[in-house]
């Protein structure tokens, strides 16, 4: 079940389609000129907010045309891919501690970001839906869709409540594993990080959220999108617990910007909803292979 060399031009085009139009065009609405700046959903205007749904979901109807007539499965890689590019090219969490050095200052920087995720998960709903548009222009009228037989309703919300959290706890596991850099001893924390470079944020998200998403979907049997959606539910988790008012008073007293309690915590919201969504998508697709692997070579 290798892919062919056909297949592989089209998730590159469909991924090229978003690096263009989001990641290098749309730069200029996510960021501001001063160097090292942070790309952050509050920094960007309302207007400019409005013209990054608008482009996403062409962006997302594009990579449909792009990859046809796999659009449906490989189109939704667009937008996830240039928000990738604005998670590489953005400044990091310690550039944003030391521009923030007091204790209201990081409590309303860390606030705004228990939210700032969902904005970009909108962006990543917004190319999905230019999918679905685009799959629904291509249609054939007369052709039936398969419908295929489903759990009880119940069962379907369980397992989805379920890959919610699971995708959540997997992930902070495996991205506070993965994610490592200086590590020292604390006598109230137990120990600092300092910050992830940008290579093992990309690895470490990418990774974690893949290996969520084959879990859900090899245990459960269920899509990507719940571990997507997880990305958010993560940020919120992480500074709920890693950015409280204590804890914060604590480093601005005691530690350096360039150490936080958690990994995790040092991530940006468009770096986690990026690679965690482009790695949601790799880790469906691996179980799909793994079990198609299963089945038909194991025997």
């Amino acid at each position: 079940m290798e892919l062919s060399l056909l297949m592989r031009l089209r998730i590159a085009a469909a991924a090229a389609t978003g690096v263009v139009l989001i990641g290098i065009l749309a730069w200029p609405l996510a960021t501001s000129p001063e160097p090292l700046s942070v790309v952050r959903a509050g920094d960007i205007s309302i207007g400019g907010a409005i013209t990054l749904v608008v482009l996403a979901f062409l962006t997302g109807l594009l990579a449909y045309f792009v990859s046809w007539p796999h659009g449906r499965e490989i189109g939704i890689l667009a937008v996830p891919s240039g928000l990738t590019i604005w998670a590489v090219r953005s400044g990091s969490m310690t550039s944003l501690m030391q521009q923030y050095p007091s204790i209201e200052q990081r409590q309303a920087v860390f606030a705004a970001f228990k939210w700032d995720s969902a904005f970009w998960l909108v962006l990543v709903a917004a190319g999905f839906i230019g999918v679905l548009l685009g799959q629904k222009i291509l249609s054939s009228p007369g052709k039936p869709v398969k419908q295929k037989r489903s759990n009880s309703k119940p069962a379907q919300y369980l397992s989805a409540i379920i890959a919610l959290v699971g995708s959540v706890f997997i992930a902070q596991f495996c991205i506070k594993m993965l994610a490592q850099d200086v590590s020292l001893p604390d006598s109230r924390l137990g120990s600092i990080m300092a910050q992830p470079s940008v290579g093992q944020i990309v690895f470490a998200v990418f990774v974690s959220f893949g290996v969520a998403a084959f879990i859900v979907k090899k245990f459960l049997d269920v899509s990507y999108i719940w571990p997507a959606i997880a990305t958010v539910l993560l940020t919120i988790f992480a500074v709920s617990n890693y950015a409280r008012q204590d804890v914060l008073q604590y480093f601005v007293q005691e530690r350096p910007s360039a150490f936080f309690v958690n990994s995790v915590i040092s991530i940006l919201p468009v770096q986690i909803v990026a690679l965690g969504t482009l790695g949601s998508i790799a880790g469906y697709w691996m179980a799909i292979r793994y079990n198609y692997w299963r089945k038909h070579e194991i025997k």
